[in-house]
């Protein structure tokens, strides 16, 4: 690696969060029983003809547009002919000449520095079936396949080989998948295979701005797996380039168990494919006036979001960087700001006892219990001295798991902090009397006296005088 660098771009493939199927209304759900989510249109039965999903068609323009693409007007949608067991119809409706985004660019940071990509095209397709393969050794020579996820809309993003590094790589690749989040597009499961990734790389010396052979690696369904497999591929290049043999273009797969990649078969340009317009469905024009209303539809993306959450609610660049990372955690912030809230302390009290239930509970933060009015409503408690922390505490994890009000509870519970300033110098009085020492032990310089009588004012108001003012109190009669 000293002499050489790694030349990384990605294709990133995301089934889109649409109810139906790209071309037909049969269920997009995953799951159920094999081959029950299908019907004639999608098992390309003769004489069954394709009518494009509308909102598949909207997500794919959202994505290219948050993409900063150039929308092709007219789009069109080809075949791409080849022949492959979970592909029903021999081909594959997909898009070569006319895409819905061309020519666009993403930015994402790494380690603080803002790393820009080039966005080559992103592209609707229909996603294939799926293989399964029986775990009976007496089942090892065939495989089933399950049509339940062919003709899903698929959205393929086509990056240029502008990434240089596998730290780079990953911070891509995490966001791209939040920015998906965020437009709402995709659900981006990885373990439901609904996101993958597939990596072009090649390695070339370190200062040279030529592009040599690259390898495709393809089905790379983790974070994990696209690392361990860009590691090993760099190597093994380099390892070829350093020992004169020659780096052919071709397709490969990573073998988990043996931890290598290994060839699939050679690289396909699109002339093997034999693209040609679909005559089933026609192109698509796109009037100005569409365009700029899924514009002004995107939702704030994640970068923009997290500069705001910096500049106007001073949260660190950290913090900012946590909340972001889920959408439903940076709009419950928003939210709660907007209920009166001090943003920080939203900050610290999600960051805190917030994540630790929804961990301990193994709850996603879309599904929290605690909605951001109650926290708001908790805090603002807090800060007029209605309750003090260690009851907050008590009240935010009532709220959490039984979905009561603050209000209710604190009335419950009796926990409303005594802030009357005549109350409790009454209360600071009869512990002063209690104690007659105090003063002269204040007076010799054991400060450590005031936390003890603190202790006996929160004991004899059963917690409930208010810390801070009992404080003030103490202090001014001790001196």
């Amino acid at each position: 690696m000293a002499e050489f660098e790694p030349v990384i771009g990605f294709e990133i493939h995301a089934e889109l969060a649409t109810a139906s199927k790209i071309f037909c209304g049969c269920p997009t759900t995953p799951g159920g029983d094999p081959n029950t989510h299908t019907c004639p249109i999608c098992l390309g039965l003769p004489g069954a003809l394709p009518v494009l999903n509308k909102t598949a068609l909207e997500y794919a323009v959202k994505v290219a547009l948050a993409c900063n693409c150039k929308v092709s007007s007219p789009s069109i949608f080809e075949r791409k002919n080849y022949y492959y067991p979970d592909l029903p119809k021999n081909y594959q409706i997909s898009q070569k000449r006319a895409p819905f985004g061309v020519d666009g660019w993403f930015e994402y940071e790494v380690n603080g520095e803002t790393k820009r990509v080039g966005i080559y095209d992103i592209h609707l397709e229909e996603d294939a079936g799926k293989l399964v393969h029986p775990e009976d050794k007496k089942a090892a020579h065939y495989s089933l396949v399950d049509y339940n996820r062919a003709a899903v809309p698929l959205l393929e993003i086509v990056s240029n080989p502008d990434i240089r590094s596998i730290e780079e790589a990953e911070g891509y690749m995490a966001a791209m998948r939040q920015m998906l989040l965020y437009l709402g597009v995709s659900e981006a499961r990885m373990e439901l295979g609904q996101i993958r990734f597939e990596a072009n790389i090649s390695v070339r010396p370190k200062g040279s701005s030529e592009l040599r052979k690259r390898v495709e690696i393809k089905n790379l369904n983790s974070f994990r797996t696209v690392r361990l497999a860009t590691e090993y591929e760099i190597e093994r290049q380099i390892e070829a380039y350093e020992n004169d043999e020659k780096i052919v273009q071709e397709t490969r797969l990573w073998d988990e168990v043996r931890g290598i990649t290994v060839a699939m078969r050679s690289k396909e340009d699109s002339h093997d494919y034999r693209y040609f317009p679909d005559p089933d469905l026609t192109p698509i024009v796109f009037t100005p006036e569409y365009l700029s209303e899924l514009k002004a539809s995107l939702p704030e993306l994640p970068m923009a979001r997290r500069n705001r959450f910096i500049s106007e609610y001073g949260l660190s660049t950290y913090d900012a960087t946590i909340i972001t990372g889920e959408k439903a955690f940076a709009d419950f912030l928003d939210t709660a700001v907007s209920h009166g809230a001090t943003p920080k302390v939203v900050a610290n009290w999600m960051q805190g006892e917030m994540l630790r239930r929804l961990n301990d509970g193994n709850i996603a933060p879309a599904d929290n219990p605690v909605t951001p009015q109650a926290l708001a409503e908790l805090i603002v408690m807090v800060e007029n001295g209605k309750i003090n922390n260690s009851q907050a505490k008590q009240v935010f994890n009532e709220i959490f798991d039984t979905g009561k009000s603050p209000a209710q509870v604190v009335k419950e519970r009796g926990f409303e902090q005594i802030s009357d300033t005549s109350e409790l110098e009454s209360a600071v009085d009869a512990v002063l009397a209690a104690n007659p020492d105090a003063a002269q032990k204040y007076a010799a310089g054991e400060d450590k006296v005031i936390g003890f009588l603190v202790g006996q004012i929160m004991r004899a108001t059963k917690g409930k005088a208010n810390a801070q003012i009992v404080n003030e109190i103490l202090n001014k009669k001790l001196r």
